[in-house]
C-alpha cells in the first residue's frame, strides 16, 4: 500500500441536496453531524486499522447555515492518541459553487475508541506528529483532555 503524505487526514465532500434540507433550504444540523462522524471515523480507522466506535463529540457550534446546492467540505485530522482512544478534529466548510465563496461552518472534536476482535477496547498505534501544525493540534488535544478530566473529577 503506498504511503500517503497525510496518513492521518481525510478530505470528504458532499453536495447538499433538497433531501438534506428543511422547507427553508437550510441543511439539517443532524445531517452535517453524521458527515462529521463519518469523516472522523475514516481517520480513526486509517490510524488504528481496526473497528472504531465514536465515544464522544466535543462541543459542536454551527456558525453559519448551509444551503441546498452548497458543497459541504469536511477536513478531518488525527490530533492525538491515548492507549485505546484517538481524538479527531473536523473542520467543516461550505462552498457556494456559483460564487466560489467558502465559509467556515463548524468545528468539532471527536473521540473514537478502537475495538479488537472481542469487541473490547484495544491499543492504538502511538501518534508522533511531525509538522508544526500537527504538533499544535496534539498539544491542544492534550489540554482539552486535561480539562475534561479535571471537570469530571470536580463534578463527580
Amino acid at each position: 500500500m503506498p504511503d500517503s503524505p497525510y496518513p492521518c487526514q481525510v478530505l470528504m465532500s458532499h453536495m447538499m441536496l433538497p433531501t438534506n434540507a428543511n422547507p427553508f433550504g437550510h441543511i439539517h444540523g443532524g445531517d452535517i453531524m453524521k458527515y462529521i462522524d463519518d469523516a472522523a471515523g475514516v481517520v480513526a480507522m486509517k490510524h488504528a486499522r481496526t473497528t472504531v466506535v465514536t465515544a464522544s463529540i466535543d462541543r459542536l457550534d454551527f456558525h453559519k447555515p448551509v444551503h441546498i446546492g452548497n458543497l459541504l467540505i469536511l477536513k478531518a485530522s488525527l490530533n492525538a492518541t491515548g492507549t485505546t482512544s484517538m481524538e479527531i478534529g473536523v473542520r467543516v466548510e461550505a462552498e457556494d459553487l456559483l460564487t466560489g465563496i467558502v465559509t467556515h461552518i463548524a468545528s468539532a472534536y471527536l473521540t473514537f475508541v478502537a475495538l479488537g476482535d472481542d469487541n473490547r477496547p484495544t491499543p492504538v498505534p502511538f501518534y508522533n506528529p511531525e509538522t508544526s501544525e500537527a504538533i499544535r493540534r496534539r498539544k491542544q488535544a492534550q489540554e482539552r483532555k486535561a480539562c475534561y478530566y479535571k471537570s469530571k473529577n470536580d463534578n463527580g
